[in-house]
Order: C-alpha cells, then sequence, then structure tokens
C-alpha cells in the first residue's frame, strides 16, 4: 500500500527528448495512468514520437497484452510541447537528451528556474555523474538518475542512480515509481558507468579491439559470444543498438573518470563515429541495416 501511495504523488511526468529513448519513456508513463508532456524543440521529432507511441500501443492490442481503450486513453495522455516553460507543473522531469554534461547542466539550470519546488528532476544519463548535474540547481536533494534501457517499453530494467545529497524520500519516490511501470529497479552510487556500462562498455570495447587488430570477424565475433557465453546478442551487434555515438561517450567518461587506460576508446569506434556509422539508427553501423524491413537482421558489408 504504500509502494502505490508513493506512486501516486507522481501523477504528471515531463519527459524532454522524443527520440527513441523519450518517446518510449514517455509510453510507458502514459500507460501507467499518468499524464505526460512530451517535450522537443522539433515538430518532426514530435510527429514521430506520436507515430512510434502510438503503432506501439496498438502492436500491445493485437497481441492481447492491451485493451483498445487502454491504448486510446494512453494516447490521449500524451501531450507534445515545445516550451520548456509548460513543465512548470509537472511531479517530475525525465530529460533524455543528448549525452553531453555541459547541456544538461544548462538544460537542469532551467528546469530548477520553471518547475515547482517540490518537482522531481531525473535524468535518463547512462554514465555522467548525478551529483555534478544536480549541483547546477538549488534542489539537489530532488535530483536524481533513471537510467531506462533501449527500448524501454520492452527492456525490463531502470538502473537508479542517487547524486551524493538525493534524499531517501526523492529515491523511494522514484524507486515507487519505476516499480509502477513494471521495471525491475537496480540501484548505483554515484560513480561513472554506474553499474551495467562499467561492465558493458569495457566488453564492447574489446570487441573492437578484436576486430580491429584482425583477431576475428565481426560475424565470428558475436556468434563466439552469443554461442560460447549464451549472450542474446554479440556485442558488436548491440553496440551497433545502443549507438556507437553512444558507446563513444559513456567510453570517454570512464575513461576520464576512472583514468584506467582499459577504458580508451578502440580507434576503430571513433572511426566509424567520425564517418556517422552510429548504427542500426542510421542505417549503417558495424553492420548495414535493411531499413525497409521491420525485423532488422545484421548482414555482412562487402
Amino acid at each position: 500500500m504504500a509502494t502505490q501511495a508513493a506512486a501516486r504523488e507522481i501523477a504528471a511526468v515531463g519527459v524532454i527528448g522524443a527520440g527513441q529513448m523519450g518517446s518510449g519513456i514517455a509510453q510507458l508513463a502514459a500507460a501507467a495512468g499518468c499524464g505526460v508532456l512530451l517535450l522537443d524543440s522539433d515538430p518532426a521529432a514530435l510527429s514521430r514520437a506520436v507515430a512510434s507511441i502510438s503503432s506501439s500501443l496498438r502492436r500491445l492490442v493485437a497481441k492481447g497484452q492491451l485493451s483498445q481503450v487502454a491504448c486510446e486513453h494512453s494516447i490521449e495522455r500524451i501531450k507534445c510541447v515545445s516550451s520548456v516553460q509548460e513543465l512548470r507543473d509537472v511531479d517530475l522531469v525525465i530529460e533524455a537528451i543528448v549525452e553531453s554534461e555541459d547541456i544538461k547542466k544548462k538544460l537542469f539550470v532551467e528546469l530548477d528556474k520553471i518547475t515547482k519546488p517540490s518537482a522531481i528532476l531525473a535524468s535518463n544519463t547512462s554514465s555522467i555523474s548525478v551529483t555534478r548535474l544536480a549541483s547546477a540547481t538549488n534542489r539537489p536533494c530532488q535530483v536524481i538518475g533513471m537510467h531506462f534501457f533501449n527500448p524501454p517499453p520492452i527492456m525490463k530494467l531502470v538502473e537508479i542512480i542517487r547524486g551524493a545529497d538525493t534524499s531517501e524520500e526523492v529515491f523511494a519516490k522514484v524507486k515507487s515509481f519505476s516499480e509502477g511501470l513494471g521495471k525491475t529497479v537496480i540501484c548505483s552510487q554515484d560513480f561513472p558507468g554506474f553499474i551495467v556500462n562499467r561492465i558493458l562498455m569495457p566488453m564492447i570495447n574489446e570487441a573492437f579491439w578484436t576486430l580491429y587488430t584482425g583477431v576475428a570477424t565481426k560475424e565470428d565475433i558475436d556468434t563466439g559470444m552469443k554461442l560460447g557465453t549464451n549472450h542474446p546478442m554479440g556485442p558488436l551487434q548491440l553496440a551497433d543498438f545502443i549507438g556507437l555515438d553512444v558507446c563513444l561517450s559513456v567510453l570517454r567518461v570512464l575513461h576520464n573518470g576512472l583514468g584506467d587506460s582499459k577504458y580508451s576508446p578502440c580507434p576503430l569506434l571513433v572511426q566509424y563515429v567520425d564517418a556517422g556509422r552510429l548504427g542500426k539508427k542510421r542505417g549503417q553501423g558495424v553492420y548495414s541495416y535493411e531499413t525497409r524491413s521491420s525485423s532488422v537482421k545484421p548482414r555482412s558489408s562487402l
């Protein structure tokens, strides 16, 4: 009962960034009964997000996992906005913008001025210090990390990161809210990369080094990890799905924050990002992707 009561304290949610992460988080919050304001400065991104959310929810209806009424109500709960001022009355803001500390800090400064005093400010960052983000505000006890995984409606985990000053009350509310979205919650202290990326990114980086130094082909590297370690997806394909730019950004945070050369990004990963080969979202990464297919599978690039 206490968990349900805490979750109800978060009734209105603002989600900043209408990309794949932001739209997925908005869908989850709306399906859980929250009013959602989805903010992006790009009208085209908002249109794509609404189309993606509607399509995703209707697939759940087709599979018998959601009623038609619940689907329509979820869609109705999402309102697209283009101004941060619109978020002044929300209970929780979750930002899912570019993984840049400077850009996120500027946003948190603005949110701190606009949102009501009781509002919780959360970042979907996958690696940046929550404590440093919180330091840009006058409410560090109400700043927290909520790291969703891609795609948010499908992936069952939320990694909660407590900053140095995050209060026990805010942590409890956010944990309860996350569980209300149907997620399993793990909690990390505020160290570079947190839990999942602290372990995952060195493996992905080593896979790139293995490819870069000619140890094996990309197919054999991925097949080896899938069949030899029972991973559902090989590290190079997973990097494509995460986004090679995101992987590079996290590795740089790990390298700068921990000072260990094992986190130094492989030159091949840097080269791919420089060339715009960012993975599945761009149709080209380690693998090439058929954009016309609804079920994208990697294939070799000749």
